[in-house]
């Protein structure tokens, strides 16, 4: 990437993070994954800090537009 990455989102699991990045890469974002799960040895890690997806700086207001319009629509929750 050049120049320093830019914080785009900090998922829940490693699963998440690469299905966000795959959705960035697939539009022609430069994006990265990034978390502190010792290599992936130890995945409870995960759930201390979550995983950061990285992106470039110029490609950051893309990739914010591109996960809002993949996040699904909140249902409205009715009485009952």
């Amino acid at each position: 990437m050049d120049g320093a990455p830019v914080l785009l989102a900090v998922a829940g699991s490693r699963g998440e993070a690469d299905l966000i990045v795959g959705l960035l890469r697939s539009h022609g974002l430069r994006a990265a994954v990034v978390t502190d799960d010792a290599g992936g040895q130890e995945p409870q890690l995960q759930l201390q800090g979550g995983v950061r997806v990285l992106v470039a700086a110029s490609d950051e207001a893309s990739a914010r537009r591109l996960v809002a319009d993949a996040a699904p629509a909140a249902a409205p929750v009715e009485d009952s």
